[in-house]
């Protein structure tokens, strides 16, 4: 027979022993809770809420590499618009307005409907009706204007950032740092930083140059922008199609 005092004690023990998993389960709850939401907290007073951000960012893409990378993909299939006969530089990927931290994103759902005019006028600069489409659905939404408006403001900030001459129209593949291509946009465009700037890459190729502007449309600081730069040591800008083919020609 196990004594009383024992019987005692191992039921308290038991109780204790029940009540500190339960209260370990909660703490590790409310733990999980607080890491998960901690910082979406912050920045979900006004998420997707149409017009509330503090900045844009205009993502302008390497034609080239983008070609390179979708033949790669799939060589048997039609190339995208972009790489069609016409030989595109840079191009705009898109207007992303910018939380300092995070960003808002298809801000309206679903969204309103783009005019066929729309579409039209933005082709020299985003050479792909779909494109277009999606960067209003996903970002556009966001900026808290219209669809006309929201595309001459895009129009507007491409028209504020000057392509070093460097990278207009090369006839071979150029081999860069990223931050060669940085200092090149600065030093092509007056009051630019690279504190305003980030380079984009794949495994082996420039793939953006992302410049922060504000809402004024004046170049603007991004530190959490910039720590999403290319961290590779050296980069290929592939050559413009029509050059590829005319410096293959030679």
């Amino acid at each position: 027979m196990v004594p009383l005092t024992q019987r005692m004690t191992g039921n308290v023990t038991g109780r204790l022993t029940d009540r500190t998993v339960f209260a370990i389960f909660a703490i590790f709850a409310i733990v999980a809770v607080l890491l998960t939401a901690g910082p979406a907290a912050a920045q979900d007073r006004r998420q997707n809420q149409p017009g509330k951000f503090d900045f844009y960012v205009l993502a302008l893409s390497w034609a080239p590499s983008f070609c390179d990378a979708a033949f790669e993909r799939a060589p048997d299939q039609a190339p995208p618009p972009e790489c069609g006969q016409r030989a595109y530089p840079f191009v705009v990927h898109g207007l992303w307005p910018q939380y300092e931290k995070g960003f808002p994103e298809f801000c309206q759902q679903p969204s309103p409907r783009l005019d066929r005019s729309v579409i039209a006028s933005m082709l020299d600069l985003m050479p792909a009706p779909r494109l277009i489409f999606n960067e209003w659905d996903k970002h556009g939404t966001c900026s808290g204007l219209g669809s006309h408006a929201f595309f001459e403001t895009v129009r507007k900030a491409r028209a504020l950032v000057k392509i070093p001459d460097d990278y207009l129209e090369p006839a071979h593949a150029i081999t860069v740092a990223p931050a060669e291509v940085a200092d090149a946009f600065v030093k092509a465009n007056p009051g630019l930083t690279r504190a305003s700037i980030a380079v984009s890459c794949d495994s082996k190729r420039l793939t953006e140059v992302r410049i922060c502007v504000g809402k004024d449309l004046q170049f603007h600081d991004c530190a959490e922008v910039g720590q999403r730069s290319c961290k590779r040591e050296q980069i290929a800008m592939p050559p413009l199609r029509g050059q590829r083919n005319a410096a293959a020609e030679q």
